[in-house]
């Protein structure tokens, strides 16, 4: 019962920071909603085995992802405010929230090998979660969140090309979207 009041509660702020977004199902905040939906879905699953059997296989594997997250999503928000010079002015023609509102490319640290280390952080995040207690049912979770992030992805590329024109055509062609010289 605690975990669905959770589940709620979380769901409701996240709907509320989405809300310009799940307006706008053409926007990449659309797809990321549900991406943070089923990721959420998914530590709620897996939360009460956290820190059950800590030296087992998959509980090393997870704790490997969980701080490749935490270190892309450090160094990438780092990066995006430093060099993306976000403005809160951006005039754009889908809904974007603060961090996203960059007026400047970035294209060096993970920038310089991957065009979206936050959303790879989350993809850590989910898989690092998972593999705290795998299951046919965390399996589809984590599954649909990988879905959810490649569909964010792929559509704020779509926006970014919109906004930064060439430059980002020819950022395109020198990255990956998430594994650095391979996808």
């Amino acid at each position: 019962m605690l975990k669905l009041i959770i589940f709620a509660v979380v769901s409701a702020g996240l709907a509320y920071v989405s809300r310009a977004s799940l307006r706008a199902p053409h926007s990449h905040g659309f797809y990321r909603f549900f991406a943070w939906e089923s990721l959420l879905a998914l530590i709620l699953l897996n939360v009460g085995r956290w820190f059950h059997d800590p030296f087992a296989l998959h509980q090393i594997i997870s704790w490997l992802l969980l701080m490749a997250s935490i270190f892309l999503v450090l160094h990438g928000v780092h990066l995006l405010r430093t060099i993306g010079k976000p403005d809160s002015q951006r005039e754009d023609d889908v809904p974007l929230i603060g961090i996203e509102k960059t007026t400047a490319l970035v294209t060096v640290g993970a920038f310089k090998y991957i065009r979206h280390p936050l959303y790879d952080s989350l993809l850590f995040l989910a898989w690092g979660v998972f593999f705290k207690d795998p299951s046919w049912l965390g399996g589809i979770l984590v599954l649909g969140t990988t879905l959810f992030l490649t569909a964010t992805a792929k559509v704020e590329e779509a926006e970014c090309l919109r906004f930064f024109g060439p430059a980002y055509q020819e950022y395109m062609k020198q990255t990956k979207m998430f594994v650095p010289f391979l996808f």
